[in-house]
């Protein structure tokens, strides 16, 4: 299969991105948080094509992107219980990268949902993915455009680099604002119940109720909930201090700073933010690992950042990219 890459500012970008989606193809779409691969969410046939792209596992659950707020109600079930929450949530942070976790309606597939009795929502705010979405007329299911436990891509040439041959289009529509997946809530018990870190944080949902680690369970409830993910294909572990880190001699290291300060040792070398801006930090994350897995490294070594507010996000990501490599030793 040939990819071809448009830019958004194409006037056939659209049109023909609508004409795939409704004839059961999937096309890569910029959002606000990453590139998500598209495709109808009510046509099975069609999900199953992002099931195949990204080698996903079928036990684990896609995003639903909605046209618009009355689709809400269409696709998922609102408790009285919750209404409140749910709504006050909605109205201060969607459109934008909240994603709710609802007990879904017979209207959503079972592939979609991964035999959950709840489905994931949201409603980009990215005005490329909002306008295709709106004149395609019907919900999109939309998980990252990339290989299944691979860095999610925040640039349509990422997108190329991973699913180049197995997807039709790509539209381009320039680097991703926040360069996280969406944060993803549950509303239960009163409570608001924190499934997946993301760029609405832990701080600002606080602000209308009180917010709970979601429960750990043997099937994920929400996408972004398995241990290892995120994941360059070069080993990657975590380090307080850069300079303390013990290097081998003949091994080729990288690292992602924070801080600032460069040890020597290092062949290549990434800083998040010039300014430790935890914003620009996000934004650039996932390029920054991407750089340095394509740099022939035998190990990336990221140091930590403040784990709060965004940083908690951050922070998540680099634990989950890091979860698939934990004895440094190995390199001796």
């Amino acid at each position: 299969m040939k990819t071809t890459v448009l830019s958004a500012e194409n006037a056939e970008a659209n049109s023909t991105a609508i004409d795939l989606l409704r004839r059961g193809e999937t096309v890569a779409l910029p959002t606000e948080t990453v590139y998500g691969l598209a495709a109808d969410a009510l046509n099975e046939t069609a999900v199953l094509k992002i099931f195949a792209a990204k080698s996903r596992p079928r036990f684990d659950p896609l995003i639903v992107h909605l046209p618009s707020a009355d689709w809400f109600e269409r696709v998922a079930i609102i408790e009285d219980s919750v209404r409140a929450t749910f709504q006050n949530l909605r109205l201060r942070f969607s459109p934008g990268p909240l994603t709710f976790i609802l007990r879904r309606r017979p209207i959503v597939p079972d592939l979609v949902a991964a035999g959950l009795e709840t489905v994931a929502v949201r409603i980009s705010a990215h005005p490329i993915f909002a306008k295709i979405i709106r004149e395609f007329g019907a919900p999109l299911a939309a998980p990252s455009a990339n290989r299944f436990g691979r860095i999610s891509p925040t640039t349509a040439g990422h997108v190329l680099e991973e699913l180049e041959g197995l997807i039709p289009l790509i539209i381009d529509g320039g680097s991703s604002a926040h360069g996280l997946e969406s944060t993803i809530v549950a509303l239960r018990n009163g409570r608001i119940e924190l499934l997946r870190r993301g760029p609405i944080t832990e701080e600002e949902l606080s602000e209308f109720g009180e917010v709970v680690p979601g429960h750990t369970r043997a099937q994920p409830q929400a996408p972004g909930q398995l241990p290892a993910h995120y994941a360059p294909r070069t080993p990657l572990i975590l380090v307080d201090d850069p300079g303390k880190f013990a290097r081998v001699a003949g091994k080729r290291y990288g690292l992602v700073s924070w801080k600032g300060e460069i040890p020597a040792g290092f062949v290549e070398t990434r800083r998040l933010s010039e300014n430790e801006n935890l914003d620009e930090a996000a934004a650039n994350l996932f390029r920054c690992l991407r750089e340095l897995d394509n740099a022939r490294l035998d190990l990336i070594v990221a140091e930590k950042i403040p784990g709060k507010g965004l940083g908690a996000a951050i922070m998540d990501r680099l634990q989950r990219a890091a979860a698939t490599f934990d004895e440094p030793g190995k390199l001796q």
